[in-house]
């Protein structure tokens, strides 16, 4: 029999690990091309050989997804795979008409064949949209594993926007670690946190080899999930954040509505800056959908060190960078800062982009008067500190993760944004997981063949 041509639609990560966990070895299959988007400038590339395995020995091309319809007719393909988050159901079937228009099937992949099993047990930290506030949500369930005596070792979703095989497996326990493997803005923003709390951060492209090598070092792994793609891995306790300043996302985009689903806590976060008709909607829906789920109401409450630099002040407020792009929120935690602490004005940085900052605003136009943190390259992060230049203001509201100033230089005044997740009332987050681990349950029954 002729094999199964295929293409796998991605973004550099949950296509890689449905490639490595389903078809590396499968000799029915030969796929022909990943195609790429989201993330700017990563098509062009190779999935490497040394990755690929022994049925590709000359690796496998990655396009831009703009290629995609004539790479179909070009290789005859049977199958297109869609391998990437953060999309609403509108957006995955329009794909899905244009690949079937050409004569090619199209499909996604399961979320229980594509979770590996660990040795170890594993707290997995999902979303069901970019920006619900999962990274302070890990934070906090961090800290909980950590007074409870345990070794966390946090797992964090793939972004390997480099050289990949020089990424199969990445650790990160310093500072010195981020800069060796030369990480984007994106990356640190993530590891950072982890660090400065004293939890080693795996990450990269080989999801397999990534969790062996955790387990050696780990009493319980900590999912740290990307935009609001599924779990690499089989959680004992799932917890899925909901954002309810976007209502109804929670089921109306993939694959964020799996994550609400086989959650067995949901955490209700930003509900000190949401509307109650939102907030209640959000409560309607994880009663029709999930109704077994623990909920925990949360805020993620803004303080920042120097108030009076943007009280009256003329601000550009900077936002993290997939919240705003792919994420689709108009405002983040800085915009919010700015209205709390009485900033005159939030400085329009449109009219001052350049290079890569102009194209990242043309591709997502609806991101708002506030400058998205794009780093993904030197290229960017010059560009980006370039515009900050440009910008006439007072001040800069940075409300990255990260301390942006230790890869950009701004020399503007500058005030960071902090922000951590608050529990209000009971149930908490520490005592959910107390009260897992000293039952001793070896596994969420959710989603899980009987």
């Amino acid at each position: 029999m002729a094999k199964r041509k295929v293409i796998i639609m991605g973004a550099a990560g949950r296509d890689f690990h449905n490639f490595n966990v389903l078809y590396r070895e499968n000799k029915d299959v030969e796929v022909v091309a990943f195609t790429a988007t989201q993330i700017p400038e990563i098509e062009g590339r190779k999935y490497p050989a040394a990755l690929a395995g022994k049925l590709y020995p000359k690796g496998i091309p990655i396009y831009a997804e703009e290629d995609l319809l004539k790479l179909i007719t070009k290789h005859k393909v049977d199958e297109v795979i869609f391998s990437y988050s953060d999309v609403s159901y509108d957006y995955v079937m329009d794909k899905a008409s244009q690949v079937m228009a050409v004569g090619a099937r199209f499909s996604v992949e399961g979320a229980m064949p594509t979770m590996l099993k660990a040795k170890k047990p594993v707290v997995a930290v999902c979303a069901i949209r970019t920006g619900c506030g999962k990274s302070q949500t890990t934070r906090r369930v961090a800290s909980a594993l950590q007074e409870m005596g345990l070794k966390v070792v946090a797992i964090r979703h793939p972004m390997p926007y480099g050289d990949l095989a020089r990424q199969a497996c990445q650790r990160f326990a310093t500072y010195a670690d981020l800069d060796k493997h030369k990480c984007t803005i994106e990356e640190r923003e993530e590891y950072e946190p982890h660090i400065d709390r004293g939890v080693i951060v795996y990450a990269g492209v080989d999801y397999e080899m990534i969790l062996r090598e955790a387990e050696k070092e780990a009493d319980v792994i900590l999912w740290d999930g990307g935009n609001n793609d599924m779990s690499f891995y089989q959680p004992d306790l799932q917890i899925t954040v909901v954002d309810p300043h976007r209502p109804g996302h929670e089921i109306e985009y993939y694959p964020g509505q799996v994550n609400f689903m086989l959650a067995d806590v949901i955490v209700i976060n930003k509900m000190d800056t949401a509307e109650p008709e939102s907030i209640a909607e959000v409560r309607r829906n994880i009663q029709a959908y999930n109704p077994t789920a623990i909920v925990v109401d949360a805020a993620s409450p803004l303080r920042v060190e120097k108030p009076e630099l943007i009280r009256g002040k003329r601000v550009l407020v900077i936002e993290d960078g997939p919240t705003t792009t792919h994420g689709e929120m108009e405002y983040g935690a800085g915009m919010m800062a700015a209205i709390k602490f009485g900033a005159a004005e939030a400085v329009d940085p449109r009219p001052f982009t350049v290079g890569t900052i102009t194209r990242t605003f043309e591709k997502y136009p609806d991101i708002g008067p506030l400058l998205p943190a794009m780093g993904y390259f030197g290229k960017q992060l010059d560009d980006l500190r370039r515009t900050i230049e440009k910008v006439n203001c007072d001040t800069v509201v940075v409300a990255t993760p990260i301390d942006l100033t230790r890869v950009v230089k701004i020399k503007k005044p500058s005030v960071r944004v902090f922000y951590d997740l608050q529990e209000i009332g009971e149930p908490t987050l520490a005592g959910i997981l107390q009260s897992h681990f000293k039952k001793g349950e070896k596994a969420s029954t959710k989603g899980k063949k009987k």
